[in-house]
């Protein structure tokens, strides 16, 4: 139901961007979010966008990455300005997606994202 894509190898100070496909039934996706997990650590939120386009983002990201979405193709994107080497991990998406009256909780796969100093 989500596809993510868009990871890989940049050198710190480069730019990425990530984006999240849904698919399948779907009426209406209510949430939209990446998450990120590097080796060793737990999952943490990154930045989240609502249906009414509210947007909240880590306060390690703030001003450095933008998350948008286009409900026309159901996919939401992030994108990653000014990166750091702390900013390598495996970043996943995840969404509410309203299909019928009920609202399930999908995870994309992870992409990759690796920064170099």
């Amino acid at each position: 139901q989500l596809q993510a894509s868009g990871g890989g190898l940049v050198q710190a100070g480069g730019s990425l961007r990530l984006s999240c496909a849904a698919s399948g039934s779907i009426d209406s996706i209510t949430f939209m979010g990446w998450y990120r997990q590097a080796p060793g650590k737990q999952r943490e939120a990154v930045a989240f966008i609502v249906s009414g386009g509210t947007t909240n983002y880590a306060d390690s990201v703030k001003g450095r990455f933008t998350i948008s979405r286009d409900n026309a193709k159901n996919t939401m994107y992030l994108q990653m300005n000014s990166l750091k080497p702390e900013d390598t991990a495996a970043y996943y998406c995840n969404a509410d997606i309203i299909s019928g009256r009920r609202s399930t909780n999908y995870w994309g796969q992870g992409t990759q994202v690796t920064v170099s100093s």
